[in-house]
């Protein structure tokens, strides 16, 4: 995927340009139904699909007190978008200038850099520019004067269930990962690097990979069956989310230790998308390094049942 960092960047590439524009912290259903968009408008008319997202979310800027935790990462959301198939994103900074912005001033700015620009799609809710002042229909009128189409998504409902980042948070935080992956389409997931830990699960035999998991939302300590994606490859494993009481002196940092199955070599230094296909039991503190091997063996097998079965 090619990544564009400012608006003025978009005179590079073939138009039509269709625009999918939004935050799609998570690239849930309702995200890709936007981008969806954008995609069948560039396919009809021969021209480019582009996603254009902001960093760092809005709101971190805008109302810091009231920023949430995200879905995802920056790296991880881009992944996410490449594998819809999107070619090419502007990862537009975010900041208290940007955000002063009045609302027709970007979108002129998006139609003047576009050669040309055909179409943009939106969360029908959408608001943007100074004071939130832009909202849908200003894009349609500002379309029908620039000469481009304009899609307002409506809000996407599964099962009866609306779709929002919000409402998958909720989930996540209460350890409902049924829900959540209703909400987005997918397993819940984290994706990050693979660095060094104390390598005490080589001693007991279950080497795992210690994933570094950011800030982003995640559901609750516990080990879970989980499927990570390497390099293109999915390997099925157990994990504990959690601050390892048998092993750690005192309350140790949240951390995310992964076994997987029937893996050779090891991992440090790469990064790792880990999908939490099932909870299978609390964190706990054990006696010793023998119970806490033997659990780690139950743990083991159950995950892999779990997994054969989903």
């Amino acid at each position: 995927m090619q990544i564009l960092r400012s608006i003025e960047e978009l005179s590079q590439l073939q138009g039509p340009v269709a625009l999918a524009i939004g935050v799609f912290d998570g690239v849930h259903r309702g995200h890709q139904e936007v981008i969806r968009a954008a995609q069948e408008y560039a396919a009809q008319h021969s021209g480019t699909a582009v996603v254009l997202t902001f960093e760092p979310h809005p709101l971190k800027v805008l109302r810091p007190d009231q920023a949430p935790r995200l879905l995802c990462s920056l790296n991880h959301k881009l992944a996410m978008l490449s594998r819809l198939g999107i070619t090419h994103s502007v990862v537009h900074p975010f900041d208290s200038a940007f955000a002063s912005t009045p609302a027709e001033e970007f979108i002129e700015k998006l139609a003047s850099s576009c050669r040309p620009l055909g179409f943009i799609s939106v969360g029908y809710t959408w608001r943007f520019g100074k004071g939130g002042e832009g909202d849908i229909h200003l894009l349609m009128d500002a379309g029908e004067r620039l000469g481009f189409g304009v899609y307002g998504v409506p809000a996407v409902h599964v099962d009866g269930f609306p779709v929002s980042s919000t409402a998958i948070r909720d989930a996540l935080t209460a350890g409902d990962l049924s829900q959540a992956r209703l909400l987005l389409g997918r397993d819940a997931s984290v994706l990050g690097r693979v660095v060094l830990g104390r390598q005490l699960g080589r001693t007991i035999g279950f080497p795992t990979a210690n994933v570094e998991t950011g800030a982003e939302q995640l559901p609750p300590p516990g080990v879970y069956a989980v499927r990570a994606l390497i390099q293109g490859i999915e390997k099925p494993g157990v994990a504990n989310l959690g601050h390892r009481p048998t092993v750690a002196e005192s309350e140790a940092p949240l951390k995310l230790e992964v076994h997987l199955f029937d893996l050779d070599g090891d991992l440090y230094g790469q990064d790792v998308e880990v999908s939490f296909v099932h909870r299978i039991r609390d964190e706990r503190k054990f006696e010793n390094l023998d119970e806490l091997k033997a659990q780690i063996a139950r743990d083991s097998n159950q995950a892999r049942e779990v997994l054969a079965k989903s």
